[in-house]
């Protein structure tokens, strides 16, 4: 079920009804959270439900194992069973056709002509994010951070949690999994605030995101059509797209989430203003970036063993990184790229602190920061290339086909053969310039609380323009187009 769909409008007003309905009676709340969870998944196909059910049961048991073992090695023993099974799931339905196309290509090399196909296996929608979140639960038992739920229906409920469950924010049991044992008292203006950031993610996602789609289909699925400038403007779209549909889910989840009286944690922070790659990826996917950070770097030796181990390190998770994302090679090389950076970056601190200090950028000033901000930007968008190439070979086309030769067409008609007509383009640039201002005001003052300050009347223009602004200039378009990029991962 998609957050931007006439199914969710009119599922999510029944949950909010029953569940205040329902709130001073804690099982029956959880058990409308799992119920209303489940059918949320289902809508798209129920029989991937039972991986979810599977996954939960398994683990929910596991960690009563890990807790109860009374020897090092049985802990590690149980932790593989949860690792074998999630981790099992999540390669067979992600990744099996990759590595059997990598062993035929493989063969291919020496002359052997391997008659293997791949099999029709359908991607579950959200497996990689729930499995990193049911993973945590039983890993932070092991490591003694967390304490097994008795629970079952609190924890089923957590791994399952509508909001979030198909494309984060990818929360942990010690933050998410308390607030199902408690009862949650309606607060009005954290009900408001929820709707309020809903409606944010609503416009980022139908005013932005899927407008700006519709120039980025058109350039990247036909490359050798186009060149230029114009491979520049749709890479530049893809950057405002990818950040406002993921972004627009997760004020969604985390706006849901809040009405319901849940906290979620914060996915993003205006990344895109960013002044390295290293700080890009503090402000980008918090959820996942912060995983891979203490289940995969920290138990690889994090930072603890040398800088040359560190950068190996890194550059080890951000390959993974990419490799969660999906199985081609085109998000395997975005992947590598943000690792070279961040690892050039790392290691080239000094001297660069020190050549800036020199040539007078060592200070923090707004020129300063507008100008490493516009490099890191550029970065990003060129490893945008790889991750929104339908492949490795239309990647590299794009890249050789980057240019300025044909800029004059930012003032000719010829720009509007794009996709989008006079119109559309000035509705597109001026909701981009609106979502940076807001982001530049939301910096120095959380929105929320400003508007709290506002008169009644100035406040219930501002929902009302809002509201409008997604009703009429929102885009309706085909499920491509509807669909939020993230579900595919």
């Amino acid at each position: 079920m998609l957050f931007n769909s006439i199914d969710f409008a009119i599922f999510f007003p029944i949950v909010f009804l029953l569940f205040w309905l329902f709130a001073k009676k804690l099982t029956l709340r959880n058990i409308l959270i799992l119920i209303s969870s489940y059918i949320f998944y289902g809508w798209w196909d129920w029989r991937f439900l039972f991986l979810i059910a599977i996954s939960s049961l398994v683990d929910f048991i596991i960690g009563q194992k890990i807790y109860k073992a009374n020897s090092k090695k049985k802990k590690k023993g149980f932790l593989l069973v949860s690792l074998i099974v999630n981790l099992g799931f999540l390669f067979y339905f992600k990744y099996t056709n990759f590595f059997v196309d990598t062993f035929v290509n493989a063969f291919t090399l020496f002359g052997k002509q391997l008659e293997i196909s791949t099999l029709n296996i359908i991607l579950p929608v959200g497996i990689s994010f729930y499995t990193f979140q049911t993973l945590s639960y039983t890993i932070d038992i092991y490591r003694n951070k967390l304490k097994p739920t008795k629970n079952a229906l609190a924890f089923f409920s957590f791994v399952a949690f509508f909001p979030q469950l198909v494309a984060g924010p990818i929360e942990r049991a010690s933050h998410l999994l308390p607030q199902f044992y408690k009862l949650n008292k309606f607060n009005y203006n954290q009900v408001k605030s929820g709707f309020l950031l809903i409606a944010f993610g609503l416009f980022k996602k139908m005013v932005i995101a899927d407008r700006a789609a519709i120039i980025v289909n058109q350039v990247y699925n036909n490359p050798a059509d186009y060149s230029g400038v114009e491979i520049i403007i749709a890479t530049v779209l893809f950057a405002f797209q990818i950040y406002c549909d993921f972004s627009g889910y997760s004020d969604i989840a985390i706006g849901t989430a809040r009405t319901l009286g849940f906290d979620l944690m914060k996915n993003f922070d205006s990344p895109y203003f960013s002044k390295s790659i290293t700080e890009f990826w503090h402000r980008w996917h918090i959820s996942l970036s912060t995983w891979f950070r203490d289940y995969v770097y920290i138990p690889l030796g994090g930072s603890k063993n040398g800088k040359y181990k560190t950068y190996k390190n890194l550059f080890i998770v951000f390959v993974v990184s990419g490799l969660w994302h999906s199985a081609a090679m085109t998000f395997i090389i975005w992947g590598a790229i943000h690792g070279a950076i961040i690892v050039l970056e790392k290691a080239t601190k000094k001297v660069r602190f020190n050549i800036y200090s020199k040539i007078g950028l060592g200070k923090k000033s707004i020129s300063s920061n507008l100008l490493f901000s516009i490099i890191t930007f550029s970065i990003v968008c060129f490893a945008w290339i790889f991750f929104r190439a339908n492949n490795f070979e239309d990647a590299l086309i794009l890249i050789s086909k980057i240019s300025l030769e044909n800029f004059t067409i930012l003032f000719t008609d010829q720009l509007y053969n794009l996709g989008l007509g006079k119109n559309e383009l000035i509705i597109l640039l001026i909701a981009i310039i609106s979502l940076l201002g807001f982001e530049v005001i939301h910096k120095r003052k959380n929105v929320v609380n400003l508007l709290r300050e506002q008169p009644l009347f100035f406040r219930w223009v501002f929902y009302s323009i809002i509201i409008f602004t997604i009703i009429i200039f929102g885009v309706y378009g085909d499920n491509d187009t509807s669909q939020f990029i993230y579900f595919q991962f």
